[in-house]
């Protein structure tokens, strides 16, 4: 399963919110997920299973799949709970 982190910019905030998945996904034991991050122009629905986004981009990921919209970015325990949620969707957890 691939969990894709994105920004306006694919640059600071989505790799931050990577970096936090990647614990999370460690934390939970989920070998089978791998974490990536980029600017949401470049993503399109195969980019991902599960994308985790800001909620200021919550309309520009709307067609995506499954977007993970996320009220605060350095909140890890909302991520914690987002990440969980999804594994559990997908299958992994």
């Amino acid at each position: 399963m691939r969990f894709l982190a994105m920004c306006s910019t694919g640059l600071g905030s989505s790799f931050m919110v990577r970096m936090n998945i990647e614990d999370i996904v460690r934390e939970l034991q989920l070998p089978d997920v791998t974490v990536e991050h980029c600017d949401i122009s470049s993503a399109g629905p195969d980019s991902a299973d599960v994308f985790f986004v800001a909620k200021d981009l919550e309309e520009a990921a709307a067609g995506l799949g499954d977007v993970v919209v996320l009220n605060s970015i350095i909140d890890k325990d909302e991520l914690r709970e987002a990440v969980k949620a999804a594994a559990v969707r997908h299958g992994a957890l």
